[in-house]
C-alpha cells in the first residue's frame, strides 16, 4: 500500500489506455508521454502497459507501505527518499516506511514513477487509467491510498542506462494530412508548416490550444470521429490539438493527425513553449 501525503500538481495514474469503448463516447485516455511510461516499466521488467503515475510540473509525497521498487523516467525532477537524492532512469529499492518526495519539475512537463509490478488500482472498462467520470477519482488527493504489489527488494545493479532526452528538447512535430486539410488555402498550408505556433494558456490532459491563429475557418461539416493527435482548425481560425483524454467526435475541420511520437513529444511542452509541424508525405 502507499499513502499520498501530498498529490502534487496534477497527479494520476495511467496504463496504455481505455479501448474498444469510443462506440459509446468514452475517451481513450492513457499515458500522455507513451514513450516515457513504457520506457520506465521496461527498467523494471514490468509489462509495457502496466500502470505508471502520471506527474504534471510539481510532483508528490508519497509514503511507502510495502517493499518495492522504483524508477522514474520522462521529465526532469529532484527526488529524495527520506531526504537523500536519487538519480533519474536508474531502480532503487524502497522500504516499507520510506517516504520519495519528488519537487517541481524543472525540465519537460510530466515525469513517470514506475513501481515492480506497477499500480493496482480499480481496472474499470478494462483500464486503470483515471478519468473523470469514469474512475472514483481524476487525479490524486491527500491522504489517498493505493494498492501495490510487495515484492523482493533488490540491489539496483551497477548497469548504466545511456538515454536520449530529445524528446525533451526537440520542437518538431512529425504530422500526416488530415481528412479536411483541403480545406486549407495555400497561403494557411505555407504557413502552418512554416510558422512556429506556441502552447496556449489551455493546455490539459484533453487538448492543447496554440497561441496563434490562421484564417477564420467558414467550413460547415458535420461531427466526425478524432483520435488524440487530432489537430482541429476552430472558426476563429484557432488551432487546437487532441490529446490522451480528448472526445471521440467532433464538428471542427481535422487538418493534421500528429504521429504517435508526436503526441509524446507534445505531451512534454508546457505553455509558451514553441513547435512546429513537419508534413510527411
Amino acid at each position: 500500500m502507499l499513502k499520498v501525503i501530498h498529490p502534487g500538481f496534477y497527479t494520476t495514474i495511467q496504463d496504455a489506455g481505455r479501448f474498444g469503448y469510443r462506440d459509446i463516447g468514452v475517451p481513450v485516455s492513457g499515458y500522455m508521454d507513451a514513450f516515457a511510461a513504457r520506457f520506465a516499466n521496461a527498467l523494471l521488467g514490468n509489462h509495457p502497459d502496466d500502470a505508471v503515475m502520471e506527474i504534471s510540473l510539481k510532483g508528490p509525497t508519497l509514503k511507502f507501505g510495502i517493499n518495492t521498487r522504483a524508477v522514474t523516467y520522462g521529465a526532469e525532477a529532484q527526488l529524495k527518499l527520506d531526504g537523500e537524492i536519487r538519480a533519474h532512469f536508474i531502480p532503487f529499492p524502497i522500504k516499507a516506511g520510506q517516504t520519495l518526495e519528488i519537487g517541481n519539475i524543472e525540465k519537460g512537463a510530466r515525469l513517470y514513477l514506475a513501481l515492480q509490478g506497477g499500480f493496482q488500482t480499480e481496472e474499470i472498462l478494462g483500464s486503470r487509467s483515471f478519468y473523470p467520470e469514469i474512475t472514483h477519482s481524476a487525479k490524486l488527493y491527500k491522504n489517498q491510498e493505493l494498492m501495490l504489489k510487495e515484492t523482493k527488494v533488490l540491489p539496483s545493479g551497477n548497469a548504466h542506462l545511456k538515454h536520449d532526452n530529445k524528446i525533451l528538447t526537440t520542437n518538431l512535430l512529425a504530422v500526416l494530412k488530415g481528412p479536411e486539410y483541403d480545406c486549407l488555402t495555400a497561403e494557411m498550408r505555407k504557413k502552418i508548416i512554416d510558422f512556429t505556433f506556441h502552447v496556449g494558456h489551455e493546455n490539459n490532459r484533453m487538448a492543447y490550444k496554440l497561441e496563434e491563429k490562421l484564417s477564420e475557418n467558414k467550413v460547415d461539416m458535420l461531427t466526425s470521429p478524432t483520435l488524440p493527435g487530432t489537430v482541429q482548425l476552430t472558426p476563429s481560425g484557432g488551432l487546437m490539438i487532441l490529446m490522451r483524454d480528448a472526445q471521440t467526435t467532433g464538428g471542427y475541420p481535422r487538418i493534421l493527425q500528429l504521429t504517435e511520437a508526436a503526441i509524446n513529444i507534445l505531451a512534454q511542452k508546457r505553455e509558451g513553449d514553441g513547435i512546429r509541424f513537419s508534413l510527411l508525405n
